[in-house]
């Protein structure tokens, strides 16, 4: 496969079908894909809790309150208790996965330090867990009508509310999912 074909940077959108309780009306931002594998974080999944209880855990001291106050999001279901900030732009963090030229998963201390200092990145999303595919395996989802997938949009993840994201990531595919019957894809 070329480069062209993998999905980095796009999103990955449930089709109404999809059951899977862990991707049931979810939009997964794609972080990596190549020949080994997919990397994704589910972006409109909130979890009942802010990233004030994160600070507490890891003992970080939060100067800036509105930090404290940041969703956290249930970002998969591998390694869940495992937490992921995507955010633009890039910036310098100790473990980042650069997505594009803006946008990177950092998964280092570091991030959540200048985030609680209010000195963080100017967007982000704070996830617990994330999504992994293996060797060949979001192809076969694909082929199998699970997915949409089109271009990311940094306004969706960033900028949409949570219970918005779903149709919005669509909608920016012209895709109107409340025409879409269980079995799409199947004249």
């Amino acid at each position: 496969m070329s480069d062209s074909d993998y999905l980095t940077n796009h999103f990955l959108i449930a089709m109404p079908a999809l059951e899977d309780p862990n991707f049931f009306h979810t939009v997964t931002y794609v972080c990596e894909h190549n020949d080994e594998g997919a990397l994704g974080l589910v972006v409109n999944r909130p979890l009942d809790m802010q990233l004030g209880e994160v600070f507490s855990h890891m003992k970080i001291e939060a100067s800036d309150p509105e930090a404290s106050r940041i969703p956290v999001h249930l970002g998969g279901p591998v390694q869940q208790d495992r937490g992921f900030v995507l955010h633009e732009p890039l910036g310098d963090w100790e473990a980042t996965l650069k997505v594009t030229d803006r946008i990177g998963i950092t998964s280092s201390a570091d991030i959540l330090a200048a985030i609680a200092a209010g000195q963080g990145p100017d967007r982000l999303l704070v996830t617990l867990g994330y999504a992994g595919w293996g060797a060949g395996q979001l192809e076969r989802e694909m082929t199998e009508n699970a997915w949409l997938s089109g271009p990311a949009d940094p306004a969706i993840l960033f900028d949409t509310p949570d219970e918005e994201r779903w149709k919005a990531a669509a909608a920016s595919l012209g895709v109107d999912l409340d025409l879409l019957s269980g079995d799409a894809g199947h004249a």
